[in-house]
């Protein structure tokens, strides 16, 4: 009997990434639509899944893992067969440089701080201060790699996608939507990314019900 695979959330840019991940794969899984701040992660059959009572969530059969990096990683290690992830060498080292460096410079140091407190002051309050600095900082990080394509490189690695490419872009939609100005190798990059099939059905299977 075949292990179900679940994915849990929608809605956010982070719960993109599975989706897309699960689709670029050809994989096949169930969504449970809960969103952020819903009151539907603060349940206690959730709490159960994720005591965070964050999304997304992957349970794929008897694995529970949460952390959008982490789940998209696993699903091109595990399913994968040489996509989203390189089998080893100096690409699989390029690759998780790649993630480190979009989940910690580009996304928890910049856009999470503008996210909080210019996307949601009436939770997090205001911090002008701080945009300012996520915004510089943010600026000068997505301006530094963008050296990284100037050998006309179609995606990070390379030629071929990965799931570091999928991080990537959701951070590149998401600097876009806050109005963060992004230098023209990142947008013409995007162009590319977003052009792929799969990102389209992930936008679908992500839209809020």
């Amino acid at each position: 009997m075949a292990k179900e695979r679940v994915l849990w959330g929608v809605g956010s840019a982070r719960a993109l990434r599975v989706h897309w991940a699960l689709i670029e794969l050809g994989l096949e899984y169930r969504s449970e639509r809960i969103q952020s701040r819903s009151g539907e992660t603060e349940t206690p059959a959730y709490r159960r899944l994720n005591p965070r009572g964050k999304i997304p969530v992957l349970e794929d059969g008897g694995l529970v893992l949460c952390e959008s990096g982490a789940i998209v990683t696993y699903l091109a290690e595990t399913y994968g067969n040489g996509r989203l992830i390189p089998a080893g060498g100096a690409e699989r080292a390029k690759y998780f440089e790649w993630v480190s460096f979009i989940s910690m410079e580009i996304d928890a140091t910049t856009l999470y701080v503008l996210r909080r407190h210019e996307a949601l002051p009436e939770i997090y309050g205001e911090a002008p201060t701080a945009n300012a600095a996520a915004r510089g900082y943010f600026d000068r990080m997505i301006t530094a790699a963008a050296r990284d394509l100037e050998d006309g490189r179609r995606y990070l690695l390379g030629a071929e996608f990965s799931g570091a490419d999928i991080l990537m872009t959701t951070c590149l939609d998401w600097a876009l939507a806050y109005r963060v100005p992004l230098p023209e190798p990142w947008l013409a990059y995007r162009e590319r990314t977003t052009a792929r099939p799969a990102h389209g059905r992930a936008e679908a299977a992500n839209a809020v019900p």
